[in-house]
């Protein structure tokens, strides 16, 4: 496991001496500095000792792989294609904490067979920031129901599929529902 054990510990301008006392119940800086050079095996516990010590989350303290980011190599706009003026990188795609996915199975509507639509959960109170976009919402016996949400009255939310021709559906006070806010398409 790579640490920032050293560059926070720099940072807060502390010796090894101080944060290994400040650790509870203390150590040793050897100890601290072993810990920091991956020389000893940083445990959890380890973790939460010296982030307390070095007052940050222990979190804060552990280093993740680096995230790829894909370049940009170009900008499509009505004028045609440009080199962007600044080099640019657009970070992958990851989901939020929370969120949802729907698998598009067959086409319908504007999504294609091999679509996935990532929806943000959102609690009651929060229905209104959803009208006029589309919407998965649960159902009874683990069924759920997919389509622009039109409306809201009270507790009751009026939806219109998404294939031609479908009928409003009203749903009566569901638990959440899901917002899509990202789609991913495959080319």
């Amino acid at each position: 496991m790579i640490t920032a054990i050293r560059e926070i510990r720099k940072a807060k301008k502390l010796t090894l001496a101080e944060v290994a006392e400040r650790c509870d119940p203390p150590t040793t800086a050897q100890t601290i500095g072993r810990l920091e050079t991956g020389m000893r095996t940083v445990s959890v516990g380890w973790l939460n000792r010296i982030a307390e010590a070095l007052g940050v989350e222990a979190g804060d303290l552990v280093k993740l792989p680096e995230r790829a980011d894909l370049p940009v190599a170009a900008i499509l706009d009505a004028d045609g294609c440009d080199a962007p003026r600044h080099e640019t990188a657009l970070p992958l795609p990851r989901p939020e904490p929370g969120m949802v996915a729907v698998q598009v199975r067959t086409g319908i509507g504007d999504y294609r067979a091999g679509d996935e639509i990532w929806c943000a959960r959102l609690d009651p109170e929060q229905f209104a920031t959803a009208l006029n976009r589309d919407v998965l919402v649960p159902r009874p016996a683990g069924r759920f129901l997919f389509g622009r949400l039109i409306g809201r009255e009270g507790d009751r939310l009026q939806l219109l599929p998404l294939g031609a021709g479908g009928r409003q559906q009203v749903i009566s006070d569901p638990a959440w529902i899901g917002m899509a806010v990202k789609m991913v398409r495959a080319l």
